[in-house]
């Protein structure tokens, strides 16, 4: 893993659990710090990690090293995140811009980084039997492609900063605009949104993120193209993590997952025209 031992101050310190995610547990508050279980996703996301900071990005914690117990040591990221039950500020419109607009100086900040030999992008897990295929977009950049409210830290209404780089992956520029929309235009059935977010007009919701990222003309053409085909393997790739790695994702998939990524693949069928004039119209 070639990461370095965390040297502990000499008082002990309380471990606070941070709840929040859906899928990871064991994180924990230690003082100004943050213990994270280590994975198969680990060495990427030092690599990611270290290089955001060589480059001076400001929007994401400081590998700090590994500690005792073989957790990783990231420094803590204070603000405001949306946990559950949502905030009221959820559907604002302006701290949607902002995600957009962070998103983008993440991408920007990660696109010259490479991945280093020998190590595995991803989850550790081979493609499942009859998953779709992907769409036919060479990757651009390591994206974060986990950009849910949880996972945004706030300060003084901005999308400030992005913590939990346990799925990034090498992507298109178009995969991450479309996985912030994913949660925060949202793309989904109104059912499946939080009651918060059911009334908004998700093609504006889209366009304001679009704008706000800066996304190409050639991107804003692909994206409902995009969202669809990654929905279609969405069900595929989340059965097969719930069954091979249990825990989160096992309870994720039982409690209706795969039901939920069914209905968001029929709601795009109906309404993906319609987004897709709204991110293209002059």
């Amino acid at each position: 893993m070639n990461a370095f031992t965390y040297a502990e101050p000499s008082e002990s310190q309380p471990e606070i659990p941070l709840l929040g995610g859906d899928v990871t547990e064991g994180v924990v508050q230690v003082g100004d710090t943050v213990r994270r279980p280590v994975g198969p996703h680990t060495p990427l996301v030092h690599a990611l990690l270290r290089h955001l900071e060589e480059v001076g990005f400001a929007g994401a914690p400081r590998l700090l090293g590994i500690d005792a117990a073989g957790r990783e040591v990231l420094t803590f990221v204070s603000g405001e995140v949306a946990g559950r039950p949502r905030p009221g500020w959820i559907a604002d419109e302006e701290r949607l811009a902002s995600v957009g607009r962070l998103v983008r100086d993440y991408d920007d900040a990660v696109a010259g980084f490479v991945v280093p030999a020998g190590v595995r992008p991803g989850q550790g897990v081979s493609p499942p039997p009859g998953m779709p295929p992907a769409p036919p977009y060479p990757a651009e950049l390591v994206g974060h492609m986990d950009y849910t409210p949880d996972n945004i830290v706030f300060r003084d209404g901005r999308a400030a900063a992005l913590i939990d780089f346990d799925l990034a992956k090498p992507v298109p520029r178009v995969d991450e605009v479309c996985n912030a929309m994913l949660y925060w235009a949202p793309l989904g059935d109104p059912a499946d949104a939080d009651p918060l977010l059911r009334g908004v007009d998700v093609p504006r919701r889209c366009r304001i993120l679009a704008d706000a990222y800066g996304t190409s003309d050639v991107d804003r053409s692909r994206l409902v193209e995009v969202a669809v085909l990654r929905t279609r393997r969405a069900w595929f790739s989340m059965k097969q993590i719930a069954e091979e790695r249990g825990g989160g994702w096992a309870r994720m998939w039982e409690e209706g997952v795969g039901d939920e990524i069914k209905r968001r693949e029929a709601w795009l069928e109906r309404n993906g025209a319609t987004i897709h004039a709204a991110l293209t119209a002059p």
